[in-house]
């Protein structure tokens, strides 16, 4: 039987306020735990790499080997590529991939790295094992995902609650798991990885900036993005909905006490 299982359609999209959030993520904020593996000479597959800052990053710490960043959008590998053009990362690349159907031989890559990818899968224990079939062996797949539902913050805001149950919802009806966070060590073993090492951080936004930060494109996310079309065509929240629950992250952002704290789990897989 034919294979036809594709890229899962991106929730958020690349809108602008999807962008601010990802073009802020670095190695040292999203992807601290895997620097102790990395080798200069490391060949690195970044799966997912959206604007390709991540990615950047991974590419300083492996002056001898290579990166290839791969995501399913053209116009965001376009963007990715523009972007790192002058950074002077010569053994740095970009390419339009599919995580269901990576387009390299198996064991090509002695890193396979995913940051928030597969909470918008439908099939994440089949992308883990397309990410091992191109993990050497000895290798290490690593890969880190928020959890919303472990999601905390202050003050208790009726607002944010209501953002946090409709985001579910919708991540849910598109297929994915915005939980992921808590399943990723039983994913990794369904996928046939017998070694796994699981580790978590955390985001903090509580400056004023963070929060000014954070609560802004949350608000801009919920009324401009795709996560909008995709609330209200699904029928799971309507335009004032949206509209209340964007004036009700402003509001958490201008408390002068309010903090917001994003868990992630973190796990290292040994093909």
């Amino acid at each position: 039987m034919p294979d036809d299982r594709s890229s899962h359609r991106y929730l958020h999209g690349h809108h602008e306020s999807v962008l601010r959030s990802h073009q802020q993520r670095t190695v040292g904020n999203s992807a601290a735990y895997l620097v102790p593996r990395l080798q200069p000479d490391a060949r690195v597959l970044d799966v997912g790499c959206g604007p390709g800052t991540i990615t950047v990053g991974l590419a300083r710490l492996v002056p001898d080997g290579s990166v290839v960043g791969i995501d399913a959008d053209p116009g965001i590998v376009d963007r990715a590529r523009s972007d790192a053009a002058g950074t002077g990362a010569a053994t740095l690349s970009f390419d339009v991939g599919d995580v269901y159907h990576l387009a390299y031989g198996n064991a090509s890559f002695d890193v396979v790295h995913a940051h928030q990818v597969l909470q918008h899968l439908d099939e994440p224990v089949a992308a883990l094992a397309e990410m091992r079939r191109v993990c050497r062996p000895g290798g290490v797949v690593a890969c880190r995902d928020a959890d919303y539902g472990a999601m905390f913050w202050y003050p208790a805001s009726g607002e944010l609650t209501g953002w946090r149950d409709l985001y579910r919802e919708v991540a849910r009806s598109a297929g994915g798991e915005p939980d992921a966070g808590r399943h990723l060590p039983a994913w990794a073993h369904a996928a046939g990885f017998a070694e796994v090492e699981v580790s978590a951080s955390m985001w903090c936004f509580a400056t004023a900036e963070e929060r000014r930060w954070w609560g802004g494109l949350w608000a801009d996310r919920l009324t401009q993005s795709r996560f909008a079309d995709q609330a209200t065509s699904a029928s799971l929240a309507t335009v004032d909905d949206l509209e209340r629950l964007a004036a009700g992250w402003r509001t958490w952002s201008e408390g002068s006490d309010a903090c917001f704290f994003v868990p992630h789990a973190e796990i290292l897989c040994t093909p």
